[in-house]
């Protein structure tokens, strides 16, 4: 006879329903044995004005995304799967912010976004509603670190550090060479990262005696730079720096050399295409001899130059776009394994305490103060016989700088 209950369940089905529901409980590790996947969000611009940079950007995502899961996964939770949720802001803030939104809203436990600094403000400032770890590729305007986020980690240096290194080394290759360089033309996009870079250069240039004779801006799309070119022209200066993204920065370099532009230098911070394959193989002519103070792979890491040899092997080139992004997400995802969990409070618990040393960087250790990887640091590359070479700091350099170039 069995004994039924009011559910009209039998006193048999209940006693192997319980026997099922113990094993589980005893067994815990039954709940891992298929774990789900753990959805990153990359929010990058890959239409629009900066889709050259956006593309390289969710190239080097997802490749760490593959190489990540193709070695195990998260192994302290049962080796979960990476899942990449893709946005495309457009190159525009606003759809940044709704497409980190949406990224969050399907289950993104952290977001690596967003290339532009304009943008990133955006993402990270979405992300920060809900308490989101957001690590940032490239953006480099100070004010995505300085706004008191907690949710907010820039694994590459900020414009800040950069400018201070551009023009201390450009003192210094100056002074190398008997100090043949005295006036600057600053040319720069008119948003918060060329904008930023310019303001920054304007204060610090004439510390260490550069004259600078003008500073021109321009918008993200531009067309046409001969007047620009003109106006250069016009007044002589011993050293160019531009401070813009790819496109602009190639057609400006172009029109530069069509317009007969002498000078002894075009000495970049943070150019858009100076440290760029692409522009090298493009437009040869115009790339030669160009200095950039940018953000570098250390060509002396048999780490950074597997990883390259891997991007190259695929058709790609090794832009800072890409192993930036590779490198942010390889950190969100070491928080993640060192925090065993996707609890937002605990990875971002787990970044703000990282080491992390597998980035093929000339960085020191990862570590963070209030956001930003102190451990990071800019290099100077030139253009010199169709290569791109280090030039600065010497631990780095695979070649001396030619300068002045007239």
């Amino acid at each position: 006879m069995r004994t039924r209950f009011r559910n009209g369940i039998d006193r048999r089905q209940f006693l192997a329903g319980s026997a099922i529901t113990a094993g589980v409980l005893a067994a815990p590790g039954v709940l891992r044995a298929a774990p789900s996947s753990i959805k990153i969000g990359l929010i990058h611009p890959v239409t629009g004005a900066l889709a050259y940079s956006g593309t390289q950007c969710r190239a080097g995502g997802e490749l760490a995304i593959s190489d990540i899961n193709a070695a195990g996964g998260i192994k302290s939770l049962g080796g979960a799967k990476l899942e990449a949720i893709l946005g495309d802001s457009l190159s525009k803030p606003d759809v940044g912010a709704s497409e980190t939104a949406k990224a969050i809203e399907a289950g993104a436990c952290g977001i690596v976004a967003g290339y532009a600094s304009a943008i990133t403000l955006a993402t990270s400032q979405e992300a920060a509603k809900t308490n989101t770890p957001h690590v940032v590729d490239v953006g480099v305007t100070d004010t995505i670190v300085t706004r008191g986020l907690k949710n907010t980690f820039r694994f590459s240096p900020g414009y800040g550090k950069i400018a201070s290194d551009a023009v201390t080394a450009l003192a210094q290759i100056n002074k190398d060479a008997g100090s043949p360089a005295k006036t600057v033309v600053i040319v720069h996009e008119d948003s918060a990262f060329g904008a930023g870079t310019a303001k920054l250069l304007s204060e610090k240039l004439p510390e260490h005696g550069f004259k600078i004779l003008a500073v021109i801006s321009h918008p993200t799309p531009m067309r046409d730079f001969t007047n620009i070119a003109l106006q250069i022209k016009s007044v002589q200066p011993d050293i160019v720096i531009p401070a813009n993204y790819y496109n602009e920065y190639v057609l400006l370099a172009r029109t530069i050399r069509q317009q007969q532009v002498k000078a002894k230098a075009i000495y970049s911070v943070l150019g858009g295409a100076a440290s760029s394959f692409k522009f090298v193989k493009d437009f040869p002519q115009a790339a030669e001899g160009v200095m950039d103070c940018n953000h570098w792979y250390n060509p002396k890491s048999d780490l950074a130059l597997a990883r390259k040899a891997a991007v190259e092997a695929k058709g790609l080139f090794y832009t800072y776009e890409v192993y930036l992004t590779y490198n942010a997400v390889a950190l969100l995802a070491d928080a993640i394994e060192r925090a065993g969990s996707t609890d937002k409070e605990k990875v971002i618990a787990a970044l703000n305490s990282s080491t992390w040393d597998k980035h093929g960087m000339p960085y020191g250790l990862t570590r963070f103060v209030n956001g930003q990887n102190e451990g990071a640091q800019p290099v100077n590359t030139q253009v010199q016989n169709g290569k791109i070479d280090v030039i600065r700091p010497a631990e780095f350099a695979s070649a001396k700088p030619i300068f002045p170039l007239t």
